[in-house]
C-alpha cells in the first residue's frame, strides 16, 4: 500500500530596500525584493536553514528556483515521488494573480509536479498588511516510491 505524505513549509522574509524582487520563481521590476542569504523568495523556499543555511556560502545568492529545484531532487534521491505542491503567498504586493499562470509554470518545472500558486492578504493586520514583508506557505503531497 501506497500511504502519502504531507510535508508544510512556511517562509517569511521582510522587505529590503533595492534588492531585486523574486517571488514564485518570477522577478518582479519596480518592487523592492526581500532580505535574506539566498533571494528569499517565499513561494520557492519554505524552510531550508537545514539544507541551504547561512552556514553553506556556496548556496548565497542563490535563486529559489535552484533551491527548490535542488530539494525536489533530494526528496527524489531519499526514495520519494512528488505529487503536487500547492502554495500561498500572503502580502499585499507583488500582485500574483496577473502572472499566476507564469509562476505556476516556473515553479511546476523547478518541482517536477504540479505547483498551484495562490495569493492573500491579510486587510491591512500585520507585517504583510503594512507591506512590511511577504510570507509563503507550500503544501506538498509526497510518497515513497515503491522498491524494485
Amino acid at each position: 500500500m501506497i500511504v502519502p505524505r504531507v510535508a508544510i513549509g512556511t517562509d517569511v522574509h521582510a522587505f529590503e530596500a533595492g534588492r531585486p524582487c523574486w517571488v514564485a520563481g518570477l522577478h518582479w521590476p519596480g518592487q523592492d525584493g526581500l532580505a535574506g542569504h539566498s533571494d528569499a523568495d517565499v513561494a520557492a523556499l519554505g524552510d531550508l536553514g537545514a539544507n541551504f543555511g547561512v552556514g553553506q556560502p556556496e548556496w548565497a545568492g542563490a535563486s529559489g528556483v535552484a533551491l527548490l529545484t535542488e530539494t525536489a531532487r533530494r526528496v527524489r534521491a531519499a526514495g520519494f515521488a512528488i505529487g503536487n505542491v500547492s502554495v500561498q503567498v500572503v502580502g499585499v504586493r507583488p500582485k500574483i494573480g496577473p502572472r499566476r499562470d507564469e509562476a505556476q509554470r516556473v515553479l511546476s518545472e523547478a518541482v517536477g509536479a504540479p505547483v498551484t500558486v495562490s495569493a492573500a492578504t491579510t486587510d491591512g493586520l500585520g507585517f504583510t498588511g503594512r507591506g512590511e514583508g511577504l510570507a509563503g506557505i507550500a503544501v506538498a503531497l509526497v510518497y515513497e516510491q515503491p522498491s524494485a
